[in-house]
């Protein structure tokens, strides 16, 4: 495995000159600085960490776009309800070859933009009519290949879905492939986890669905099945859930679960986009992770999260891409910082105290919280860490003539396309001149399930 020489690197004490990257099984053996390259180093400019994604759920990828047909006038508005339905109509044509093939690809357009791990919020389990595969876990396997195809580092997160509901409702008949009792869930569990310990570098979590899909006792039972690893819930993405909530309950969603659930530092509580100051507040004595995926929370019309309220009481946040109707990790980090000025009026809302630039900041607060969401013991290059890295092109136009910071906010911020160079995975080069080294095939397989997908 090479070495690995970087005129520029961001290091987590900062930026540092002449670092080299000693490699070893696909971890950083040591960190050296102020070094001049040897014949065998590899020879890069600027390198960046690569960011994780906390959540992802791949197979929507193969319905970006398809609906954006909205109903005009006529009642009802379109929103996350209506979106769902077609959801749901579009999953009954999905084969698992379909499903390994949408993953690969999304998965390497994410390493494209830079993403080096996704946490893949895995609810999709049975066939179309709702039965389980010979093999439990087949659609989780076909996950894990798509994931080793593509080469990106993987956190998966099967998730329990039981009703439809707060308070146990009957679920529709477009649930019917994510449906599990404890015990088939039990097994799904364990056979994911065998598979992960044949991929290195590869974590197994949990994700109970929501709070509207699983009962108190069932939650209790699906957390514990996660053992130390990551816990990840969609919670109060929607006012009608947060409304549901309190008719069951008489808490609002987040409320509910800081009452009844030991959340910690394992958990990742995804979008949180309805929650009251004092809710935050309690998300970040726990120190658990919010995730936020604005390009899709803003797809959808969820509403807006208020993120500086949020960091200003301590809490931490992860980006990650949903429904990936448009994978791009510096859009998302783009997204969330010109919400926060729609919402407060006014410019460079997420800009910390320690640093003005804008783009470092949002970049190390989601490098930070994301690995620990998905289960990554630390971020960013140091010794012991996966050897997970992003070269960056400093002769692109929203990058030439700029250094450190500055060429951050410029790739955040001014780029389109292009400004991202090479991407490493554990060592292993996964992007090159911006392509991933398996574009060509991976896309072809893409557009066969989308010619026979959107032909049905």
């Amino acid at each position: 495995m090479a070495n690995h020489w970087f005129a520029r690197a961001l290091l987590p004490a900062g930026w540092a000159s002449a670092v080299r990257l000693v490699l070893a099984e696909g971890l950083i053996a040591r960190v050296e600085t102020g070094v001049e390259p040897t014949v065998t180093d590899e020879r890069h400019g600027v390198a960046i960490p690569g960011l994780p994604n906390v959540h992802s759920h791949a197979f929507q990828r193969a319905m970006a776009g398809l609906a954006e047909h909205g109903p005009g006038n006529v009642a009802p508005r379109d929103d996350f309800w209506t979106w769902r339905e077609t959801m749901y109509r579009f999953v009954d044509r999905l084969e698992p070859a379909d499903v390994e093939s949408v993953a690969a690809f999304a998965y390497a357009e994410m390493l494209e933009t830079g993403f080096t791990r996704v946490g893949e919020f895995h609810y999709l389990h049975h066939d179309r009519e709702g039965r389980p595969y010979a093999d439990p876990a087949e659609l989780a396997t076909r996950i894990f290949a798509g994931a080793a195809a593509a080469g990106i580092g993987l956190t998966l997160l099967p998730s329990f879905y039981a009703h439809g509901n707060f308070g146990g409702l009957s679920l529709s008949p477009g649930q019917r492939r994510f449906v599990n009792d404890l015990d088939g869930f039990a097994r799904i569990m364990d056979q994911s986890r065998r598979a992960a310990a044949r991929q290195p570098g590869t974590i197994v979590g949990v994700a109970p669905h929501s709070l509207r899909a699983v009962t108190p006792d069932e939650l209790r039972e699906v957390v514990a099945l996660a053992g130390p690893g990551p816990v990840h819930i969609h919670v109060a993405e929607q006012v009608r859930e947060v409304a549901d909530c309190l008719a069951w309950s008489g808490r609002r969603p987040v409320e509910w679960l800081l009452d009844h659930q030991s959340v910690d530092s394992r958990w990742c509580l995804i979008h949180a986009t309805h929650t009251l100051p004092s809710e935050k507040q309690g998300i970040a004595s726990r120190g658990a992770i919010v995730g936020l995926c604005p390009i899709t929370e803003a797809n959808l019309g969820d509403g807006i999260f208020d993120a500086k309220t949020f960091r200003q009481a301590g809490g931490q946040f992860g980006i990650g891409t949903d429904s990936n109707v448009l994978i791009d990790a510096a859009g998302e980090l783009r997204q969330l910082e010109y919400s926060q000025r729609l919402s407060a009026l006014a410019r460079n809302v997420l800009a910390s105290d320690v640093n003005s630039s804008t783009g470092r900041a949002l970049f190390e607060h989601s490098l930070r919280a994301g690995s620990q969401a998905l289960g990554v013991p630390g971020s960013g290059l140091a010794v012991g860490h996966p050897a997970d890295f992003v070269t960056l092109a400093t002769d692109h136009p929203a990058t030439a003539s700029r250094v450190d910071d500055r060429l951050l906010d410029g790739w955040i911020f001014a780029a389109r396309c292009g400004a991202i160079d090479g991407v490493w995975v554990r060592g292993r080069m996964m992007v090159k001149a911006g392509r991933h080294v398996a574009r060509e095939t991976l896309e072809r397989r893409f557009r066969l399930v989308l010619e026979r997908c959107q032909a049905s």
